[in-house]
Protein backbone atom coordinates (compact mmCIF):
# COMPACT_ATOMS: atom_id res chain seq x y z
CA UNK A 1 0.00 0.00 0.00
CA UNK A 2 2.74 2.72 0.80
CA UNK A 3 4.59 1.94 -2.17
CA UNK A 4 1.42 2.42 -4.22
CA UNK A 5 0.91 5.99 -1.83
CA UNK A 6 4.99 6.85 -2.85
CA UNK A 7 4.33 7.41 -6.19
CA UNK A 8 1.54 9.73 -6.00
CA UNK A 9 2.35 13.55 -6.05
CA UNK A 10 -0.40 14.35 -3.75
CA UNK A 11 -2.83 12.02 -1.97
CA UNK A 12 -6.74 13.00 -2.96
CA UNK A 13 -9.20 11.96 -0.23
CA UNK A 14 -10.19 8.77 -2.63
CA UNK A 15 -6.66 7.72 -2.27
CA UNK A 16 -6.32 7.53 1.36
CA UNK A 17 -10.25 6.07 1.16
CA UNK A 18 -9.02 2.99 -0.71
CA UNK A 19 -5.29 2.60 1.05
CA UNK A 20 -7.57 2.61 4.57
CA UNK A 21 -9.89 -0.10 2.95
CA UNK A 22 -6.80 -1.87 2.62
CA UNK A 23 -5.55 -1.48 6.18
CA UNK A 24 -9.06 -2.39 7.43
CA UNK A 25 -9.07 -6.05 5.66
CA UNK A 26 -5.68 -6.97 7.02
CA UNK A 27 -6.64 -5.93 10.51
CA UNK A 28 -9.61 -7.85 10.52
CA UNK A 29 -7.54 -10.55 8.68
CA UNK A 30 -5.44 -10.34 11.44
CA UNK A 31 -8.48 -11.18 14.18
CA UNK A 32 -8.16 -7.33 15.43
CA UNK A 33 -11.56 -6.75 17.14
CA UNK A 34 -13.86 -4.97 15.04
CA UNK A 35 -14.32 -1.49 17.32
CA UNK A 36 -10.87 -1.34 17.53
CA UNK A 37 -10.56 -1.94 13.59
CA UNK A 38 -13.45 1.13 12.93
CA UNK A 39 -11.31 3.38 15.46
CA UNK A 40 -7.81 3.00 14.14
CA UNK A 41 -8.68 3.63 10.38
CA UNK A 42 -10.54 6.57 11.31
CA UNK A 43 -8.14 8.03 13.39
CA UNK A 44 -5.59 7.28 10.51
CA UNK A 45 -8.00 8.94 7.69
CA UNK A 46 -8.23 12.43 9.88
CA UNK A 47 -4.91 12.32 10.19
CA UNK A 48 -4.12 11.76 6.71
CA UNK A 49 -6.65 13.79 4.66
CA UNK A 50 -5.36 17.03 6.25
CA UNK A 51 -3.15 19.51 5.15
CA UNK A 52 0.11 18.07 6.66
CA UNK A 53 -0.20 14.73 4.31
CA UNK A 54 -1.95 17.00 0.86
CA UNK A 55 1.01 19.39 1.04
CA UNK A 56 4.05 16.47 1.59
CA UNK A 57 7.16 15.73 -0.98
CA UNK A 58 6.44 12.10 0.00
CA UNK A 59 3.04 11.21 0.17
CA UNK A 60 3.59 7.54 0.77
CA UNK A 61 6.19 8.45 3.80
CA UNK A 62 3.80 10.70 5.08
CA UNK A 63 0.95 8.23 5.31
CA UNK A 64 3.54 5.25 6.89
CA UNK A 65 4.39 7.85 9.76
CA UNK A 66 0.72 8.21 10.54
CA UNK A 67 -0.36 4.37 10.34
CA UNK A 68 2.82 4.03 12.91
CA UNK A 69 1.85 6.87 15.29
CA UNK A 70 -1.56 5.47 15.29
CA UNK A 71 -0.67 1.71 16.08
CA UNK A 72 1.81 2.83 18.64
CA UNK A 73 -1.44 4.64 20.30
CA UNK A 74 -3.50 1.59 19.61
CA UNK A 75 -0.61 -0.88 21.48
CA UNK A 76 -0.88 1.39 24.26
CA UNK A 77 2.05 4.22 23.36
CA UNK A 78 5.54 4.41 23.27
CA UNK A 79 7.74 2.83 26.00
CA UNK A 80 7.13 -0.36 27.77
CA UNK A 81 4.95 -0.36 31.57
CA UNK A 82 7.08 -2.19 33.81
CA UNK A 83 5.37 -4.75 36.75
CA UNK A 84 4.31 -2.48 39.61
CA UNK A 85 6.17 -3.82 42.60
CA UNK A 86 6.02 -0.28 45.09
CA UNK A 87 3.74 -2.15 47.73
CA UNK A 88 4.71 -3.40 51.10
CA UNK A 89 6.39 -6.87 50.53
CA UNK A 90 5.78 -9.39 49.55
CA UNK A 91 4.35 -7.98 46.46
CA UNK A 92 1.47 -10.15 45.50
CA UNK A 93 1.38 -11.05 41.36
CA UNK A 94 -1.66 -12.65 40.44
CA UNK A 95 -1.58 -14.60 37.26
CA UNK A 96 -5.30 -14.84 35.75
CA UNK A 97 -6.31 -16.83 32.36
CA UNK A 98 -7.96 -19.99 30.70
CA UNK A 99 -6.05 -23.32 31.15
CA UNK A 100 -3.34 -23.81 28.43
CA UNK A 101 -2.77 -20.07 27.57
CA UNK A 102 0.67 -20.51 28.96
CA UNK A 103 -0.03 -19.43 32.61
CA UNK A 104 2.01 -21.73 34.62
CA UNK A 105 5.01 -21.66 32.20
CA UNK A 106 4.70 -17.68 32.09
CA UNK A 107 4.44 -17.53 36.23
CA UNK A 108 7.82 -19.39 36.39
CA UNK A 109 9.36 -16.66 33.29
CA UNK A 110 8.57 -13.90 35.68
CA UNK A 111 9.94 -15.56 38.33
CA UNK A 112 13.29 -16.27 36.71
CA UNK A 113 13.26 -12.29 35.28
CA UNK A 114 12.73 -10.54 38.45
CA UNK A 115 15.07 -12.91 40.16
CA UNK A 116 17.97 -12.54 37.86
CA UNK A 117 17.69 -8.69 36.59
CA UNK A 118 15.64 -7.46 39.44
CA UNK A 119 17.75 -9.54 42.31
CA UNK A 120 13.85 -9.84 44.27
CA UNK A 121 13.93 -13.11 46.18
CA UNK A 122 10.43 -14.50 44.78
CA UNK A 123 8.35 -17.31 46.09
CA UNK A 124 6.33 -19.31 43.20
CA UNK A 125 2.87 -20.46 44.51
CA UNK A 126 0.38 -23.06 42.59
CA UNK A 127 -3.38 -21.91 43.41
CA UNK A 128 -4.15 -24.65 40.82
CA UNK A 129 -6.72 -27.67 42.68
CA UNK A 130 -7.95 -28.46 39.50
CA UNK A 131 -6.11 -29.89 36.83
CA UNK A 132 -3.81 -32.87 37.63
CA UNK A 133 -0.23 -32.70 38.35
CA UNK A 134 -0.49 -28.46 37.80
CA UNK A 135 1.02 -27.78 41.80
CA UNK A 136 3.64 -30.25 40.55
CA UNK A 137 4.53 -28.30 36.98
CA UNK A 138 5.07 -25.12 39.06
CA UNK A 139 7.46 -26.77 41.57
CA UNK A 140 9.36 -28.28 38.96
CA UNK A 141 9.74 -24.96 37.07
CA UNK A 142 11.11 -23.29 40.43
CA UNK A 143 13.70 -25.59 40.13
CA UNK A 144 14.65 -24.79 36.65
CA UNK A 145 14.66 -20.61 37.29
CA UNK A 146 16.26 -21.39 40.70
CA UNK A 147 13.52 -19.91 42.93
CA UNK A 148 11.60 -21.28 45.67
CA UNK A 149 8.08 -22.72 45.41
CA UNK A 150 5.27 -23.15 48.30
CA UNK A 151 5.31 -26.66 49.73
CA UNK A 152 2.29 -28.92 48.44
CA UNK A 153 -0.06 -29.61 50.85
CA UNK A 154 -2.95 -32.17 49.76
CA UNK A 155 -6.54 -30.92 50.31
CA UNK A 156 -6.60 -27.23 50.84
CA UNK A 157 -8.39 -24.78 48.68
CA UNK A 158 -6.55 -22.08 46.59
CA UNK A 159 -7.93 -19.73 49.28
CA UNK A 160 -6.17 -21.09 51.59
CA UNK A 161 -3.01 -21.79 49.61
CA UNK A 162 -2.86 -18.32 48.72
CA UNK A 163 -3.24 -17.35 52.64
CA UNK A 164 -0.30 -19.81 53.45
CA UNK A 165 1.39 -18.53 50.49
CA UNK A 166 0.89 -14.65 51.91
CA UNK A 167 2.11 -15.92 55.35
CA UNK A 168 5.37 -17.37 54.28
CA UNK A 169 6.44 -14.57 51.97
CA UNK A 170 5.71 -12.47 55.17
CA UNK A 171 7.87 -14.80 57.71
CA UNK A 172 10.63 -16.04 55.48
CA UNK A 173 11.25 -11.86 53.88
CA UNK A 174 10.24 -12.48 50.36
CA UNK A 175 10.00 -9.24 47.75
CA UNK A 176 7.34 -11.04 45.57
CA UNK A 177 4.92 -13.57 45.69
CA UNK A 178 3.32 -15.38 42.30
CA UNK A 179 0.22 -16.36 43.13
CA UNK A 180 -0.70 -18.79 40.26
CA UNK A 181 -4.58 -19.63 39.47
CA UNK A 182 -6.20 -22.57 38.04
CA UNK A 183 -7.78 -22.09 34.69
CA UNK A 184 -10.83 -23.44 32.75
CA UNK A 185 -11.15 -24.65 28.87
CA UNK A 186 -13.92 -21.74 28.82
CA UNK A 187 -14.52 -18.64 31.33
CA UNK A 188 -17.52 -20.01 34.00
CA UNK A 189 -18.54 -18.44 36.94
CA UNK A 190 -17.04 -20.96 39.21
CA UNK A 191 -13.48 -19.83 37.95
CA UNK A 192 -14.62 -16.10 38.71
CA UNK A 193 -15.88 -16.29 41.61
CA UNK A 194 -12.52 -18.21 42.48
CA UNK A 195 -10.56 -15.65 41.43
CA UNK A 196 -12.12 -12.67 43.55
CA UNK A 197 -11.97 -14.50 46.44
CA UNK A 198 -8.24 -15.05 45.95
CA UNK A 199 -8.05 -11.62 45.16
CA UNK A 200 -10.09 -10.42 48.12
CA UNK A 201 -7.94 -12.32 50.41
CA UNK A 202 -4.65 -11.38 48.68
CA UNK A 203 -5.26 -7.83 47.63
CA UNK A 204 -2.43 -7.94 44.67
CA UNK A 205 -0.52 -5.10 42.65
CA UNK A 206 -0.70 -6.78 39.86
CA UNK A 207 -3.49 -9.08 38.69
CA UNK A 208 -1.84 -10.41 35.19
CA UNK A 209 -4.01 -11.54 32.30
CA UNK A 210 -2.14 -14.41 30.56
CA UNK A 211 -3.93 -14.94 27.10
CA UNK A 212 -2.45 -16.58 24.00
CA UNK A 213 -1.59 -14.90 20.73
CA UNK A 214 -2.68 -18.04 18.51
CA UNK A 215 -6.23 -17.50 19.86
CA UNK A 216 -6.94 -14.12 18.10
CA UNK A 217 -11.30 -13.22 18.91
CA UNK A 218 -11.03 -15.67 21.93
CA UNK A 219 -8.26 -13.96 23.45
CA UNK A 220 -10.36 -10.64 23.16
CA UNK A 221 -13.42 -11.97 25.02
CA UNK A 222 -11.21 -13.92 27.51
CA UNK A 223 -9.67 -10.42 28.17
CA UNK A 224 -13.18 -8.61 28.31
CA UNK A 225 -14.73 -11.44 30.71
CA UNK A 226 -11.56 -11.17 33.20
CA UNK A 227 -11.32 -7.56 33.03
CA UNK A 228 -15.39 -7.29 34.35
CA UNK A 229 -15.18 -10.06 36.67
CA UNK A 230 -11.90 -9.03 38.80
CA UNK A 231 -10.18 -5.80 36.87
CA UNK A 232 -7.01 -6.88 34.74
CA UNK A 233 -3.61 -4.16 35.41
CA UNK A 234 -1.71 -5.99 32.77
CA UNK A 235 -1.55 -8.34 29.83
CA UNK A 236 0.90 -11.14 29.24
CA UNK A 237 0.96 -12.10 25.66
CA UNK A 238 2.35 -15.72 25.35
CA UNK A 239 3.59 -17.35 21.75
CA UNK A 240 4.09 -14.54 20.24
CA UNK A 241 6.30 -16.33 18.14
CA UNK A 242 3.37 -18.50 16.17
CA UNK A 243 2.28 -18.50 13.08
CA UNK A 244 -0.84 -15.95 13.72
CA UNK A 245 -0.82 -12.43 13.17
CA UNK A 246 -0.77 -11.83 16.81
CA UNK A 247 -4.06 -8.98 16.03
CA UNK A 248 -4.89 -9.94 19.32
CA UNK A 249 -2.48 -7.77 21.01
CA UNK A 250 -4.17 -4.78 18.89
CA UNK A 251 -7.53 -4.85 21.09
CA UNK A 252 -5.95 -5.90 24.47
CA UNK A 253 -5.49 -1.84 25.60
CA UNK A 254 -9.19 -1.09 23.77
CA UNK A 255 -10.67 -4.30 25.51
CA UNK A 256 -9.11 -3.67 29.02
CA UNK A 257 -7.68 -0.86 28.95
CA UNK A 258 -4.46 -2.32 30.88
CA UNK A 259 -1.42 -2.48 29.40
CA UNK A 260 0.79 -5.44 27.60
CA UNK A 261 3.26 -5.43 29.81
CA UNK A 262 5.24 -8.73 28.69
CA UNK A 263 4.86 -11.58 25.44
CA UNK A 264 6.45 -14.83 25.61
CA UNK A 265 8.12 -16.61 22.65
CA UNK A 266 8.75 -20.29 23.48
CA UNK A 267 9.00 -22.71 26.27
CA UNK A 268 12.31 -21.69 27.43
CA UNK A 269 12.04 -19.45 31.06
CA UNK A 270 14.07 -16.66 29.60
CA UNK A 271 11.72 -16.17 26.20
CA UNK A 272 10.24 -13.50 28.06
CA UNK A 273 10.30 -9.53 26.82
CA UNK A 274 8.97 -6.28 28.08
CA UNK A 275 6.67 -5.70 25.62
CA UNK A 276 7.64 -2.09 23.76
CA UNK A 277 4.56 -0.53 21.62
CA UNK A 278 6.83 1.20 19.30
CA UNK A 279 9.06 -1.59 18.58
CA UNK A 280 6.11 -3.43 17.51
CA UNK A 281 4.39 -1.23 15.10
CA UNK A 282 7.77 -0.60 13.64
CA UNK A 283 7.76 -4.65 13.43
CA UNK A 284 4.74 -4.85 11.36
CA UNK A 285 5.57 -1.95 9.09
CA UNK A 286 8.71 -3.64 8.21
CA UNK A 287 10.65 -0.90 9.47
CA UNK A 288 12.99 -3.33 11.98
CA UNK A 289 13.28 -3.51 15.85
CA UNK A 290 17.25 -2.85 16.16
CA UNK A 291 16.79 -2.36 19.88
CA UNK A 292 15.22 -5.13 20.35
CA UNK A 293 18.04 -7.21 18.47
CA UNK A 294 20.67 -5.83 20.23
CA UNK A 295 18.93 -6.57 23.77
CA UNK A 296 18.27 -10.01 22.95
CA UNK A 297 22.10 -10.57 21.66
CA UNK A 298 23.47 -8.84 24.91
CA UNK A 299 21.27 -11.52 26.72
CA UNK A 300 21.73 -14.55 24.58
CA UNK A 301 25.03 -14.20 23.28
CA UNK A 302 28.81 -15.33 24.39
CA UNK A 303 30.61 -11.89 24.21
CA UNK A 304 34.09 -13.42 25.09
CA UNK A 305 33.64 -16.45 22.28
CA UNK A 306 32.53 -13.55 19.87
CA UNK A 307 35.17 -11.50 20.27
CA UNK A 308 37.53 -14.09 19.77
CA UNK A 309 35.79 -15.26 16.58
CA UNK A 310 35.63 -11.70 15.33
CA UNK A 311 39.87 -11.30 15.99
CA UNK A 312 40.53 -14.62 13.86
CA UNK A 313 38.26 -13.29 11.16
CA UNK A 314 40.13 -9.82 10.91
CA UNK A 315 43.40 -11.91 10.69
CA UNK A 316 42.40 -14.59 8.14
CA UNK A 317 42.50 -17.66 10.67
CA UNK A 318 39.17 -18.34 10.87
CA UNK A 319 38.33 -21.93 10.36
CA UNK A 320 35.15 -24.19 10.37
CA UNK A 321 35.39 -24.74 14.22
CA UNK A 322 34.36 -21.43 14.52
CA UNK A 323 31.97 -21.45 11.95
CA UNK A 324 30.23 -23.89 14.18
CA UNK A 325 30.47 -21.40 17.08
CA UNK A 326 29.41 -18.84 15.06
CA UNK A 327 26.19 -21.67 14.25
CA UNK A 328 25.69 -22.45 17.78
CA UNK A 329 25.53 -18.32 18.53
CA UNK A 330 22.84 -17.63 16.13
CA UNK A 331 20.65 -20.61 17.65
CA UNK A 332 20.59 -19.39 20.96
CA UNK A 333 18.92 -16.04 19.61
CA UNK A 334 16.00 -18.07 18.36
CA UNK A 335 14.74 -18.22 14.72
CA UNK A 336 16.42 -16.74 11.91
CA UNK A 337 12.74 -15.49 10.73
CA UNK A 338 12.29 -13.95 14.01
CA UNK A 339 15.92 -12.50 13.80
CA UNK A 340 14.84 -11.13 10.38
CA UNK A 341 11.90 -9.77 11.28
CA UNK A 342 14.04 -7.05 13.44
CA UNK A 343 16.33 -5.51 10.86
CA UNK A 344 14.54 -3.15 8.88
CA UNK A 345 13.42 -3.77 5.07
CA UNK A 346 13.80 -7.43 5.56
CA UNK A 347 9.82 -8.03 5.37
CA UNK A 348 10.41 -7.75 1.77
CA UNK A 349 13.48 -10.28 1.52
CA UNK A 350 11.48 -12.81 3.08
CA UNK A 351 8.63 -12.48 1.31
CA UNK A 352 10.80 -12.85 -1.96
CA UNK A 353 12.13 -16.12 -0.65
CA UNK A 354 8.74 -17.44 0.76
CA UNK A 355 10.46 -18.12 3.58
CA UNK A 356 11.93 -21.71 2.45
CA UNK A 357 15.55 -20.30 2.88
CA UNK A 358 15.01 -19.45 6.48
CA UNK A 359 14.76 -23.08 7.69
CA UNK A 360 16.48 -23.47 10.73
CA UNK A 361 17.59 -27.02 9.37
CA UNK A 362 19.96 -25.79 7.14
CA UNK A 363 22.55 -24.55 10.45
CA UNK A 364 21.43 -28.23 11.99
CA UNK A 365 22.73 -29.47 8.86
CA UNK A 366 26.08 -27.46 8.92
CA UNK A 367 26.63 -28.38 12.17
CA UNK A 368 26.11 -32.43 11.58
CA UNK A 369 28.75 -31.80 9.13
CA UNK A 370 31.20 -30.51 10.91
CA UNK A 371 31.04 -32.64 13.65
CA UNK A 372 31.67 -35.67 11.39
CA UNK A 373 35.40 -34.06 10.33
CA UNK A 374 38.20 -34.57 11.66
CA UNK A 375 39.85 -32.18 13.75
CA UNK A 376 42.38 -31.68 10.75
CA UNK A 377 39.75 -31.20 8.33
CA UNK A 378 38.30 -28.51 10.41
CA UNK A 379 41.61 -26.87 10.39
CA UNK A 380 42.42 -26.85 7.06
CA UNK A 381 39.23 -27.18 4.73
CA UNK A 382 41.16 -27.24 1.56
CA UNK A 383 42.54 -31.17 2.36
CA UNK A 384 38.75 -32.05 1.93
CA UNK A 385 38.56 -34.06 -1.56
CA UNK A 386 36.46 -36.72 -3.17
CA UNK A 387 36.75 -39.33 -0.75
CA UNK A 388 36.98 -37.41 2.31
CA UNK A 389 33.39 -35.71 1.41
CA UNK A 390 31.74 -39.34 0.89
CA UNK A 391 32.97 -40.27 4.32
CA UNK A 392 31.74 -37.15 5.96
CA UNK A 393 28.42 -37.54 4.15
CA UNK A 394 27.81 -40.37 5.30
CA UNK A 395 28.73 -39.60 8.75
CA UNK A 396 26.57 -36.58 8.69
CA UNK A 397 23.24 -38.09 6.66
CA UNK A 398 23.68 -35.64 4.39
CA UNK A 399 24.90 -35.24 0.53
CA UNK A 400 28.38 -34.70 -1.08
CA UNK A 401 26.26 -31.77 -2.59
CA UNK A 402 25.55 -30.41 0.61
CA UNK A 403 29.17 -30.56 1.89
CA UNK A 404 30.14 -28.81 -1.45
CA UNK A 405 27.89 -26.01 -0.22
CA UNK A 406 28.83 -25.78 2.77
CA UNK A 407 32.69 -25.09 1.60
CA UNK A 408 31.67 -22.94 -0.90
CA UNK A 409 29.70 -20.67 1.23
CA UNK A 410 32.61 -20.71 3.98
CA UNK A 411 35.26 -20.21 0.96
CA UNK A 412 33.07 -17.16 0.30
CA UNK A 413 32.96 -15.58 3.52
CA UNK A 414 36.93 -16.34 4.19
CA UNK A 415 37.79 -15.22 0.77
CA UNK A 416 35.37 -11.65 1.74
CA UNK A 417 37.33 -11.65 5.20
CA UNK A 418 40.85 -11.39 3.50
CA UNK A 419 39.46 -8.14 1.90
CA UNK A 420 38.11 -6.78 4.59
CA UNK A 421 41.46 -7.01 6.48
CA UNK A 422 43.41 -5.88 3.20
CA UNK A 423 41.27 -2.92 2.77
CA UNK A 424 40.99 -2.05 6.24
CA UNK A 425 38.55 0.47 7.63
CA UNK A 426 39.29 3.15 5.75
CA UNK A 427 39.41 1.53 2.13
CA UNK A 428 35.91 -0.43 3.10
CA UNK A 429 34.22 3.19 3.79
CA UNK A 430 35.82 4.49 0.50
CA UNK A 431 35.11 1.91 -1.54
CA UNK A 432 31.54 0.51 -0.48
CA UNK A 433 30.40 -3.21 -0.38
CA UNK A 434 31.53 -3.48 -4.67
CA UNK A 435 35.28 -3.67 -3.08
CA UNK A 436 33.93 -7.18 -1.22
CA UNK A 437 32.57 -8.53 -4.07
CA UNK A 438 34.25 -10.81 -6.76
CA UNK A 439 34.71 -8.70 -10.19
CA UNK A 440 31.50 -9.11 -12.23
CA UNK A 441 29.30 -10.40 -9.39
CA UNK A 442 26.24 -8.07 -9.49
CA UNK A 443 24.23 -6.63 -6.47
CA UNK A 444 20.11 -8.20 -6.27
CA UNK A 445 18.82 -6.45 -9.15
CA UNK A 446 21.73 -4.51 -9.58
CA UNK A 447 24.67 -3.89 -12.63
CA UNK A 448 27.64 -6.21 -12.17
CA UNK A 449 30.27 -4.43 -9.71
CA UNK A 450 33.61 -3.51 -10.64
Amino acid sequence: MFDGLAKRGALSEADVAEAMREVRLAMLDADVALPVVKDFVTKVRERAVGHEVLDSISPGQAVAKIVNDALIDALGGAGAVPLNLNAVPPVPILMVGLQGSGKTTTSGKIALRLATRERRKVLLASLDTQRPAAQLQLQQLAERAGVPSLPIVPGQTPVEIARRAMETGRREGFDVVILDTAGRLSIDEALMAEVREIRAETSPAETLLVVDAMTGQDAVNTARAFNEAVGVTGVVMTRMDGDARGGAALSMRAVTGAPIKLTGSGEKLDALEEFHPERVAGRILGLGDIAGLVEKAADTLDHEESEKIALKMMQGKFDLDDYAAQIRQIAKMGSLSGILDMLPGMGKVKQALGDKDLDTSVLKRHQAIISSMTRAERKTPAIIKASRKKRIAAGSGTTVQDINRLLKQFDDMSTMMKRINKLGMKGLMRQGMSALMPKGAKPPGGRPFG
